[in-house]
Parts: C-alpha cells; sequence; structure tokens
C-alpha cells in the first residue's frame, strides 16, 4: 500500500436554487391519499454539466450534500441552504465512481486508477490509498462499518470485493470469478458485507467465521441483481435489471421471494435504498417519453407506491442513492445532470 497526499483546487459557484421538480406526488396504494403522506421532491442543476455524469449523492452533518462528477473527474457538494456548489479538482484519470462521509472525511473511489482517497473539506488536502493489486484498477461502490471505520468495496471488472483498514492502510482482497461483476454492497448488523454479482442471478457474503465467499442463486437464469439493499433486520431486497422485479433474500434460510414492478420489463432498476421504516425505494429508468421514477416497496406490508417522476420525460437513470436518517431524505444523482432528493414524510408512504 502507498499513500500520496496532495492539495485539490476548489473551485466556488453561486447560483439560484433550481426548483427543477418542487411537486407533492400521492405514494399510498390504497385508500385515500392525505397530504401528511406525500413526499417533497426537489432537484438542482448541477453548473458543471449532465455530461460529467453528478452521481451518489451523500449528506453530511453541516448541511452539505457531496457527489461525484464521474466523467467530469471531480467532487462536488451543494450547499442546500444557500444554493451553492463548491468542485474539488483531484488527480487526472481518477473518474470517481462513488463517495461516501465518514467521520467528517469524504471518501472516493478512484474507479480508473486502482485507488481510495479521502478528501479533507476543511483543508482539501487528498489523501490517496493505492490498492497492492494493480489488477485491482477500478473500485466501484464503497461503505463503512460505523462500528470499526472499516470499509468495504467492489470492484466490478476485476471481480473483487476488499476489505480497508483506513487506520493502518491494510486491504485484503477476494476474488468472485471472472465475469460475476461485483456491483451494489451494504453491511448486515454485525457488519458483514453483502454484495450482489451483477455478471450472474447471484447474490454473495464473506462469511465471518471462515473469510470465505457464500454464494445465493435468486430468481431466474435471466436475473441480473444490480443494487441491493438492507433492513433493520438484515434481510437482503435486490434489483433485477434484467426483469423489472424486487427480490427479497432471507439469509437464514437462503429463501427468496419476488415481486413484479410498476413498469415490469422496463423498469430497469438501478439505484436502492432502505428508509427508516424499512421501506426499499428503487428507480425505475427513463424511456423515450416516460420520465425516471422513484418508487417505494414496503417490506412489511409487500406494496408498492405510486412512482414518483423524477425531470424530463426521455432516457435518464438514477444510479444510486442514499438515506439521510437525520433529515429523512433520500438522495440521487440523474443522468440529465441534476442533485435530488425525496423528503419523506412523518405518515406512512404506502398503507
Amino acid at each position: 500500500m502507498r499513500t500520496a497526499v496532495a492539495l485539490a483546487s476548489v473551485v466556488t459557484l453561486t447560483l439560484t436554487l433550481t426548483h427543477a421538480a418542487a411537486l407533492s406526488a400521492q405514494s399510498t396504494v390504497a385508500g385515500t391519499p392525505s397530504a401528511s403522506a406525500s413526499p417533497e421532491l426537489l432537484e438542482w442543476a448541477v453548473p458543471y454539466g449532465a455530461d460529467t455524469r453528478p452521481r451518489d449523492p451523500y449528506a453530511d452533518a453541516q448541511g452539505r450534500v457531496w457527489f461525484v462528477g464521474q466523467n467530469g473527474n471531480y467532487i462536488a457538494h451543494l450547499d442546500t441552504r444557500s444554493g451553492q456548489f463548491k468542485r474539488y479538482e483531484i488527480d487526472a484519470g481518477t473518474n470517481p465512481h462513488n463517495l461516501v462521509v465518514e467521520k467528517g472525511m469524504v471518501w472516493f473511489t478512484g474507479n480508473r486508477n486502482n485507488r481510495l482517497v479521502r478528501l479533507d473539506p476543511a483543508t482539501g488536502k487528498l489523501t490517496t490509498f493505492l490498492i497492492p493489486d494493480s489488477t485491482v484498477r477500478d473500485p466501484h461502490t464503497m461503505i463503512f462499518d460505523r462500528k470499526t471505520g472499516v470499509a468495504w468495496f467492489t470492484a466490478q471488472n476485476s471481480g473483487v470485493v476488499g476489505r480497508f483498514e483506513p487506520t493502518t492502510g491494510r486491504f485484503r482482497i477476494w476474488r468472485t470469478g471472472d465475469g460475476t461483476k461485483p456491483y451494489g454492497i451494504v453491511l448486515d448488523s454485525r457488519g458483514q458485507p453483502w454484495f450482489d454479482l451483477f455478471g450472474t442471478n447471484k447474490l454473495a457474503t464473506i462469511e465471518p467465521g471462515s473469510a470465505q465467499i457464500k454464494t445465493f442463486t435468486i430468481g431466474t437464469e435471466r436475473t441480473r441483481p444490480r443494487r441491493i439493499a438492507i433492513t433493520s433486520n438484515d434481510q437482503i431486497y435486490w434489483g433485477d435489471y434484467s426483469r423489472g422485479f424486487v427480490g427479497h433474500l432471507d439469509p437464514r434460510t437462503g429463501a427468496t421471494e419476488e415481486w413484479a414492478m410498476p413498469a415490469g420489463g422496463l423498469a430497469l432498476p438501478y439505484g436502492m435504498a432502505t428508509d427508516d421504516r424499512d421501506v426499499v425505494w428503487l428507480s425505475q429508468n427513463g424511456q423515450m417519453n416516460t420520465p425516471v421514477t422513484l418508487v417505494a416497496f414496503d417490506t412489511r406490508a409487500k406494496t408498492f407506491g405510486t412512482p414518483i417522476p423524477v425531470g424530463r420525460p426521455g432516457p435518464n437513470t438514477i444510479r444510486h442513492m442514499t438515506f439521510d436518517a437525520a433529515t429523512r431524505q433520500i438522495w440521487f444523482g440523474t443522468d440529465q445532470g441534476t442533485i435530488g432528493r425525496v423528503t419523506i414524510p412523518p405518515a406512512p408512504l404506502v398503507r
């Protein structure tokens, strides 16, 4: 492991808050909808352009929402109170894919240059942690264990799941096999990682005792899980990108079940997040004359809410979502060049 330190150059832009959508959307399956049960959707147009692919926003404790510009090769944040954006330039060729705020530090994956990077928001200092195996060039999605401070990450095209200890700089990697494409990753209440193998019809975990990979076959041969989510009782849910289903795995028994999404085979479910009521949120891709939508799935009632349209009709994708428990907001980025959020109402969303 090699560690390098640099300073990120910073560009600040002050913009008027863009109400691309400040709409209320009905989100009840049955009964009479009430205003208190309507989530509020709001988007901000990112000033650096849609072609920079702003994505994977993550809220910090200061009212800032951090995100990466995957194609634009930058890190930035939005101050939701002022509408001000601040951009941090990073090492050329990093193409950050994913971002997490942990203990006030901003961590991101270098999707094209074999590294994890820590950004200090106060100073702009970048600290680089190179993955010792140079074949793991594409760290993808990262998550931290809040209890231990250990990070886990996937590397899709390298076929790797990795573990990283920031205090020691130590990496450990597991190979999942050629063409398996480890993609989304979550941690259960014990800190055990669960991830989907997007190139297969399998979910997997690393067992704490043996430190070996254990896989679970799901759906059908056509099933392709792109992201996964986890509930407070350690139940795993996946979105089937190929068939348009949401599925459930009980890790204790290996039993699975699945439900067709509202958009059916056109759903292409991608981004996923779980809120504090164990409602799993999924994005359904936009089509030529249809906007991308967010849909809530109540894991207890096993029912869907009414899809919430996001952005303009036409091709659009929400690739990743995060839930901020402090504000009860789900944050996402869109391929139309916006950072957005849904504020979840205090009343039950799906009934």
